[in-house]
């Protein structure tokens, strides 16, 4: 049977089958987060911190990128945190 298939059969193996799609599922939306996350940090802090693109980033713009990345990565962490403990 293949992963988008139903079956109405109510066994044990079910059950299983139907874990393994939820770890299956989980796995891809964490992956969507990730590329979306980065592409999202990417632009933003691009766009921000890179003033005159070329072959190699200024000290100024390379901080900036870093600090950037940082804040997006704890705003989410925030905004992670704050929408997992309100579904509890």
């Amino acid at each position: 049977m293949d992963p988008y298939s139903s079956s109405s059969a109510s066994s044990g193996s079910s059950g299983a089958s139907t874990e393994a799609i939820m770890d299956q599922l989980k796995n891809q939306l964490a992956q969507a987060y990730a590329e979306e996350f980065l592409e999202t940090v990417r632009g933003k802090c691009f766009t921000k911190c890179i003033t005159k693109p070329g072959t190699s980033l200024s000290g100024s713009e390379s901080s900036c990128v870093s600090r950037c990345v940082d804040r997006y990565i704890e705003a989410t962490g925030i905004i992670g945190r704050a929408l997992f403990s309100s579904q509890r």
